[in-house]
């Protein structure tokens, strides 16, 4: 055995893809999570199975060695296991990390081990590791004597994570049905002390490429397709890839942010083409069924400024190109409202009743009145509004 890998969310990221890496690695996995009954079949059940399915077919692998602990009710066993563990790694949605900053605040001040503790969040979000270190560093239970020396208690790499998780068979357990295809990648300047040994990893020395060519290129991809498909009021994304209007869509919204990503990182027009076709086949895959309103939800976030949609469309605007693909995108992202079973959808709804076009714009995407994108967005807001 490696060591020990601490894990919070045990979700189907969690457990069929972070977990799945860790445990070939040979660490042994700890989960955390507050759902109780999640947290008991974890610890009822010696090993569970994860299928992979890709385009040569299926194959299985049997995950073992792991426990789970109710952050809830068991706060001090966390600490002291994130106290001594090699490795903490996080998928739990951006909005939750200020919730997990306390017990690795809690096990940082407590940590005695000689190398630093290796953190990496594994969000869908830009420099989400750095997010969780403010948090850390922000709350009261990191003491005095551990901030003065955190860069010998623990080290912090921002990473970009790239798998699809399809819907799951009913009753599945703690089973996981999942793509072959996976791309996590790390950024090792902020390990100093040398990057911690997980098979699968790409370690890099500059993330920006990597998180902008996958959020700007897989989830822009995959929400472009989804609120379309939402809209005309199809199930799934692979039957609204199938939809030749929608496949357009996807195809024209790419090949803006092809621009950008070829012409700020250097990457070549055949790599970024490569790589597009690989995504468009990836969620095109009826193997791996997802449905529109899972894709969609929380168009709050993947509204936002540094988001799939507008973080391309501004900076491609502000260097004079065309985003006329990727604004309808935001304007089929503006009309997901008031979806069963998401929150943010609802609270869209409400923005859009109830605020000045101008005054929703900043509100929902942090564009400012005079930036080079804003009148465009501004007109899908008011085209939204008035039907």
């Amino acid at each position: 055995m490696v060591g020990t890998a601490v894990h919070f969310g045990g979700g189907n990221i969690g457990r069929g893809f972070i977990a799945e890496l860790m445990h070939e690695t040979g660490y042994h996995v700890v989960f955390v999570d507050v759902v109780d009954q999640l947290i008991d079949q974890i610890n009822n059940t010696k090993s569970y199975t994860i299928t992979e399915v890709g385009s040569e077919g299926e194959k299985k692998k049997t995950i073992t060695n792991y426990k789970a602990y109710n952050s809830k009710y068991d706060m001090p066993k966390v600490v002291e296991e994130i106290s001594g563990a090699d490795i903490v790694t996080c998928a739990v949605g951006p909005n939750i990390l200020k919730f997990i900053a306390e017990p690795i605040a809690k096990a940082i001040s407590a940590r005695t081990a000689s190398k630093p503790l290796a953190v990496i969040a594994c969000e869908n979000m830009i420099n989400a590791t750095d997010a969780l270190k403010d948090f850390i560093v922000a709350h009261k239970d990191l003491s005095d004597d551990a901030k003065a020396s955190l860069d010998s208690k623990a080290e912090f790499g921002n990473s970009a994570i790239d798998r699809i998780v399809p819907t799951q068979p009913a009753n599945a357990g703690l089973d996981v049905t999942i793509e072959t295809f996976y791309e996590w990648c790390v950024d090792t300047r902020g390990f100093k002390s040398g990057h911690p040994e997980v098979k699968g990893i790409h370690w890099v020395d500059n993330l920006e490429p990597y998180i902008e060519r996958k959020l700007y290129t897989v989830n822009t991809s995959h929400a472009t397709a989804a609120y379309f498909g939402y809209y005309r009021g199809i199930k799934t994304i692979h039957e609204a890839m199938a939809d030749k209007e929608i496949k357009d869509e996807v195809h024209e919204a790419l090949e803006e942010t092809a621009k950008l990503i070829t012409t700020k990182h250097g990457i070549s027009d055949k790599e970024q083409q490569e790589y597009v076709d690989t995504i468009i086949a990836r969620i095109s895959n009826p193997h791996l069924e997802d449905v529109c309103v899972r894709v969609g939800r929380a168009p709050l976030r993947k509204l936002g400024r540094k988001e799939r949609f507008i973080g391309p469309a501004a900076q491609l605007a502000e260097r004079g190109h065309d985003v006329k693909a990727l604004v309808r995108g935001v304007e089929m992202a503006l009309r997901f409202q008031n979806v069963e079973g998401d929150d943010e959808s609802k609270q869209l709804a409400e923005i859009l009743s109830s605020t000045d076009a101008e005054q929703a714009v900043t509100q929902l995407t942090g564009l400012e009145k005079g930036h080079k994108l804003f009148d465009q967005v501004l007109e899908k807001v008011k085209l939204v509004q008035s039907k």
